[in-house]
């Protein structure tokens, strides 16, 4: 039987409020990437999220992001490697704290935002976080673009990856998303992005903006889940690829 994971950011929140979608979204995903106080959430939104997560059977991963709460993490920053290397570190170790705490154990690390974006296609950044996360725990699991330089290096060391795919985005004939700014980046329609997901999850293909069909690596899937619809996108996706017989489940490590 074909599977799939299907990933989701969350916890990205502040104070004791949980986002709106997070608590129902769980219901549906198989794992959550949960911010770690850097581009969003806090101690009382992580313990929260981490208990959800635990409570629904879903695999927990860090979600480390850049020190831009006003940007929420989507604004390049002129950054090190030593320095991706230890907010990396630091992240990791203040999520995996709540999850010991909570009787379970990180599963993964996903970076966030414009850090994720910079990692992909630089590859000093995507071996400052590959370190931290052997460093850390050579255990976890790294996701991260299908085809980016984070794959790459974190193969080189023995770290396991899962290559993720994006629902709700467009992407370039060289196989990259299509930069958030520019036009058609966003994916609106969700005939067309179960479409998409649908053509991830059984022939590992994706049409460009260009029309162009081509091959990608897709083992786990981002839903984002603060749109609007981001909980009924999220149960037809799932309606959609139970009908195909594909099952939803993490990847093992």
């Amino acid at each position: 039987m074909k599977t799939i994971d299907l990933n989701c950011d969350m916890g990205e929140a502040f104070g004791s409020y949980v986002m709106p979608n997070d608590e129902k979204l769980m219901e549906y995903i198989s794992s959550a990437n949960i911010a770690c106080g850097f581009h969003a959430g806090d101690p009382a939104v992580m313990q929260q999220t981490v208990s959800l997560a635990i409570k629904n059977g879903v695999a927990i991963g860090a979600h480390p992001g850049l020190p831009d709460l006003q940007g929420f993490g989507r604004r390049e920053m002129k950054i090190t490697p030593d320095e991706v290397y230890q907010l990396t570190l630091y992240q990791m170790g203040a999520l995996a704290g709540f999850v010991k705490a909570a009787g379970s154990k990180l599963h993964h690390v996903k970076v966030h935002g414009a850090l994720y974006n910079m990692a992909a296609k630089d590859t000093a950044l995507a071996k400052a976080i590959v370190q931290a996360i052997l460093d850390f725990d050579p255990g976890l699991m790294l996701y991260a673009l299908a085809g980016s330089k984070m794959v790459e290096e974190a193969e080189k060391v023995g770290i396991a990856t899962a290559s993720e795919v994006f629902a709700d985005r467009s992407y370039q004939d060289n196989g990259l998303l299509t930069p958030r700014g520019a036009d058609h980046a966003l994916i609106t329609n969700d005939e067309d992005a179960v479409k998409q997901v649908l053509g991830f999850a059984l022939k590992q293909q994706v049409s460009s903006v260009n029309g162009n069909l081509i091959t990608v690596k897709a083992e786990t899937v981002c839903l984002h889940g603060d749109g609007e619809h981001a909980v009924a996108f999220a149960s037809l996706i799932v309606g959609m690829l139970k009908k195909e017989g594909i099952m939803i489940k993490a990847p093992l490590i």
